[in-house]
């Protein structure tokens, strides 16, 4: 097994892990080491991080304390919304944190600017107690100040997260760059087909955060991911993960457990490469036979875009 694992190409030829370490609700004082293991240890290549995760610094030690060179090392962050119109701005304090002079994705973490002078720097708070939406900043002019970090070489690809078509195509007809990638909730029980189908179309590569759904999630004892694992001699961590590999899908499991990371890895690679046509297509059905369910549900209005997420107050 080529160190890494395998590897999907991106729309400006660069070439991205399909298997990487999700670091979001890894705690301080225990994702340094998570992230040493990952790379060390297991093989991992690619680190997803963000500045609003608050662990950047501890993701930082953690790839130095590997001992393997940045240069092989693929790392991706992401903007915050307090930060839409200052890109620059929330880029130098990630790479500050991170301890690099660059990164090789950057993202735009929601498709929802907040106000930048509201009452809080991360989640500022109308008087009614929703999020302090700033709906007079334009997405396209935040994607004007991303593809400005490319050409300053301070960003190597960039993309999106949580974006669906309709936030996309606010962006896309200006865009110099089109998205690298779309960073979404995608496992077997929210595979977005649509969503992923005009991705492709548009040469967007998804993403899947949250890929083994969440704590306690159903999709670990789901019959037909059991039935499938037992029929590979693999476990049903393995086959989710591989299902979205074989389909070409970059998987970002979270773990900061030696045990789990390392077989999130290699069950992810094992599955990916025994998982038939047939395996897939019953996969690609759980959703739609009656088992739809979202694990991450944003504090943002329907209007904004979110048009397959319920309604919130």
């Amino acid at each position: 097994m080529t160190v890494g694992g395998p590897r999907i190409k991106l729309n400006n030829g660069a070439e991205i892990p399909a298997i990487g370490l999700g670091t979001w609700q890894s705690q301080k004082g225990e994702v340094a080491a998570a992230v040493t293991y990952a790379i060390k240890e297991v093989g991992y290549r690619h680190i997803d991080c963000a500045w609003a995760y608050g662990n950047e610094k501890e993701v930082g030690e953690g790839i130095r304390a590997s001992g393997v060179p940045r240069s092989e090392i693929f790392v991706t962050s992401k903007l915050w919304g307090t930060y839409h119109n200052r890109v620059e701005e929330c880029l130098d304090e990630t790479l500050a944190n991170l301890g690099t002079d660059y990164l090789d994705l950057y993202l735009i973490h929601w498709p929802v600017p907040l106000n930048p002078k509201g009452n809080h720097p991360v989640f500022p708070l109308l008087p009614n107690g929703k999020r302090d939406v700033y709906h007079e900043w334009d997405l396209k002019d935040t994607w004007k100040q991303m593809e400005a970090v490319v050409k300053k070489g301070k960003v190597k690809s960039i993309g999106v997260s949580n974006f669906s078509e309709a936030k996309l195509e606010e962006i896309l007809p200006t865009a110099e760059i089109v998205p690298a990638v779309d960073q979404l909730e995608i496992h077997v029980y929210n595979p977005q087909h649509k969503l992923v189908s005009y991705l492709k179309s548009k040469g967007i590569l998804p993403q899947a955060y949250s890929p083994l759904g969440s704590t306690g999630s159903p999709l670990l004892t789901d019959e037909v991911a059991v039935n499938l694992a037992t029929k590979h001699s693999l476990q049903p961590a393995d086959i989710l993960l591989g299902y979205l590999v074989a389909k070409g899908i970059v998987v970002l499991p979270k773990s900061v457990t030696p045990a789990r990371i390392a077989v999130n890895f290699t069950g992810a690679i094992a599955a990916a490469e025994k998982l038939d046509a047939a395996d897939l297509e019953k996969l690609d059905g759980l959703a739609a036979g009656g088992k739809q369910k979202r694990f991450i549900t944003p504090p943002w209005p329907v209007e904004l875009g979110f048009e397959h997420w319920p309604a919130l107050v």
